[in-house]
């Protein structure tokens, strides 16, 4: 990357991943080269891809240096404010060390597949923005995820990218001896070497692991290679190397965290490996795993099999040989660790190697407690507590919205975000330019999901005239219903589609119309999951086209767009199978309502004038009555409640009414449901206790 001398913080910037969440930092890279900008959203690329002849240009144009020093002093004095932590969060001897399998930072790192992933994401930022001492451990997946293309018949297509390192917003982790830093990770009968990179997340660094190096022989370089991936033996490798290798990483660079934090079971053996070092200093096994539990702490995202990993206990015992002889164990004491109904499961073992467990929300650690109560002896109802999850505001604001609430509110508003009572002020706004702001993200909105479907069509050879008519897709008048998350079956997206005949009657009224934007990725494996992309998209290219769009590829950029510009957000999870769901948390800063089943967070932020719940929260035994119910229930709203506020106007052309739920979920969701929040009670709930710290 070649910058000229007075534009040498340009790289800084690149670097530090501030920028995402940024508005002007945004600008000023899009103005460097508004083309690259807007295809790779990647600083690096951008910048790597720079003509001497731009970069002169640039130097001219006296309006671009000032935006260039401006955004450099808005990140120098990011970093240098005085932060909650500071004053609030009292002392620990170390930072914390955050291990998840799965970081969404931005689009431009492919390294996530869902919530779970940009959860781990906004707890990093959110930790950065209060100040609070925090250092991630993953893993760098060359290939990522995987990208989803949907062909004409509906299939989903898996392409998994092989993506240069060097192009990305990450660094090598150098070793104090030169050259990148590896640690070894012990496998049966060998060792394995992970390459450490480092992401920036304001001042939150993030460590990546890497195995695609030449130290390694070339059946193991691809452990790194795919998040998920299917087969049981490479998955087991990639969770062995997070958990040893990411001690050992900290370890190398000298960070000695004072709690540690995993974020989901796939992470576990970080416990093992702390064990190990402790037994080689010395300690008994038995003190060494004690010790290892009172400042670990460790949050369970799912009640649902498939997010609970298990491994066959034969394999597991293959795996954990090295560890069984540098500890002295005996196999069978090894595997009692990680024991459950006749496997060795990584959520099992991580609740026996933490001082506290928590799900993602209130129901959650209710339904988690109930599932795993057989694991604590402390003799609780509830065993395992509950950290409602929150999302990075700022990270999904979309701009017309974050200038209203500067105009009409504060223009700092985004320092007062945990203050329910300054949220109680957009009671007084103008309905017409929260509308009008609403209304604005919406056809930016229609406008992005026109440029991606125009290319969907064309890769599926549709007719000239018809990629013409793509110009005329969506209503920015008509109700905008958004459904975008992983495609577990659990999750139902099908559910809105159980009769069609309603789903007719609903899209095909003139006066009132309606239309529906889905988003989302099944597994490789989940053939349930796949079958029902393959249902959505042959509806959105037939019966119901215009009026379904489903768009490929989803990813934090879809997301973002989505949550910013509908008007409804719908989420039909099966209760209580949703830990969280937080994607209907970024809806409302962006004008949007949730219209939910009563789970996850929902079960906490709906109060009945900010949205709709679909049912009231019962659970039938037979899952097809429930379907049916639910699909029953959220018809009746749609047509009963939803649909006629939306479009009851008055002689402005104001719907006053559906304002009114705006406001009140944005006064109802903001503060309490932001990652901010959910960092400060990680801090004072679990943070300071584990680490013997007082604030």
């Amino acid at each position: 990357m070649e910058l000229p001398p007075s534009l040498e913080r340009l790289r800084d910037l690149a670097y530090d991943y501030w920028w995402s969440w940024s508005p002007l930092a945004n600008r000023l890279f899009s103005w460097i080269d508004p083309q690259q900008w807007r295809r790779y959203h990647n600083p690096v690329q951008l910048l790597i891809n720079v003509e001497p002849q731009q970069w002169m240009r640039l130097l001219s144009d006296p309006e671009f240096l000032r935006t260039y020093e401006e955004v450099i002093r808005a990140l120098d004095e990011y970093r240098q404010r005085p932060r909650w932590f500071a004053e609030h969060g009292g002392k620990m001897s170390g930072p914390v060390a955050y291990f998840s399998m799965e970081f969404g930072i931005h689009e431009s790192l492919g390294i996530y597949s869902g919530g779970l992933g940009v959860l781990a994401g906004d707890h990093c930022k959110a930790a950065s923005d209060l100040g609070v001492p925090l250092v991630g451990v993953g893993l760098l997946y060359r290939s990522g995820y995987f990208r989803q293309t949907v062909d004409a018949d509906g299939f989903q297509q898996h392409i998994y990218p092989d993506y240069d390192f060097a192009r990305l917003p990450i660094l090598p982790v150098l070793s104090p001896t030169g050259g990148t830093l590896t640690v070894p990770v012990n496998l049966p009968g060998r060792i394995v070497h992970a390459a450490v990179w480092k992401v920036q997340v304001g001042l939150v660094p993030v460590l990546m692991l890497d195995t695609d190096i030449s130290l390694n022989d070339p059946a193991d370089r691809p452990i790194t290679g795919i998040l998920y991936v299917r087969g049981r033996e490479t998955r087991l490798c990639q969770e062995l190397v997070l958990g040893i290798g990411g001690v050992r990483a900290l370890r190398a660079l000298g960070i000695r965290p004072s709690v540690w934090h995993m974020n989901e079971g796939h992470v576990a053996f970080l416990g093992l490996e702390r064990a190990r070092k402790r037994v080689q200093d010395g300690e008994g096994l038995a003190d060494a795993l004690e010790a290892v539990k009172r400042n670990t702490v460790f949050t369970t995202h799912t009640p649902v099999p498939a997010g609970n990993e298990t491994f066959d206990r034969a394999l597991a015992q293959k795996y954990l040989e090295p560890w069984i002889l540098d500890v002295g164990s005996e196999p069978e004491e090894a595997l009692a660790i990680g024991a459950d109904n006749g496997n060795f499961n990584m959520t099992a073992l991580a609740i026996r190697l933490s001082s506290r467990t928590n799900g993602v929300s209130r129901l959650h650690g209710q339904v988690s407690s109930a599932l795993w109560r057989h694991l604590f002896d402390d003799g609780k109802e509830e065993p395992v507590g509950h950290v409602t999850n929150g999302v990075h505001t700022e990270s999904w604001v979309g701009p017309e919205m974050r200038a209203f609430y500067a105009q009409h509110l504060d223009p700092k508003w985004e320092e007062r975000l945990l203050e329910p009572e300054f949220w109680q002020k957009i009671r007084e706004v103008p309905d017409a330019a929260l509308w009008a702001a609403h209304r604005s993200q919406k056809e930016r909105l229609i406008r992005f999901v026109r440029e991606r479907a125009r290319a969907q069509a064309a890769r599926h050879g549709v007719s000239p005239d018809e990629l013409r008519m793509v110009e005329r897709l969506l209503d920015p008048n008509a109700l905008t219903v958004g459904f975008a998350r992983r495609f577990a079956t659990y999750k139902r997206a099908f559910l809105i589609l159980t009769d069609l005949a309603v789903v007719r009657a609903l899209t095909s009224d003139p006066t009132r119309p309606v239309q529906f934007l889905f988003a989302g990725k099944a597994h490789p494996a989940d053939r349930e999951g796949q079958e029902v992309v393959r249902r959505l998209a042959s509806l959105a290219n037939g019966e119901f086209k215009g009026k379904i769009v489903f768009l490929e590829d989803y990813d934090i950029e879809i997301g973002r767009a989505l949550v910013q510009g509908c008007d409804v957000w719908l989420n039909t999870p099966r209760r209580p199978q949703e830990a969280s769901g937080t994607s209907g948390q970024k809806v409302p800063i962006n004008g949007g309502v949730n219209l939910s089943i009563l789970d996850g967070w929902w079960a906490e932020g709906f109060r009945g004038d900010n949205g709709w719940a679909i049912g009231d929260g019962s659970v039938q035994a037979d899952i097809t009555v429930q379907d049916r119910s639910d699909a029953q229930t959220l018809y009746r709203l749609l047509a009963e409640e939803v649909i006629p506020r939306f479009f009851d106007r008055d002689e402005a052309g104001l719907p006053r009414q559906w304002i009114r739920t705006m406001k009140a979920s944005i006064e109802s969701v903001v503060a309490p449901f932001s990652a901010h929040r959910m960092v400060r009670d990680y801090v004072v709930e679990a943070y300071l206790p584990a680490a013997g710290a007082r604030p």
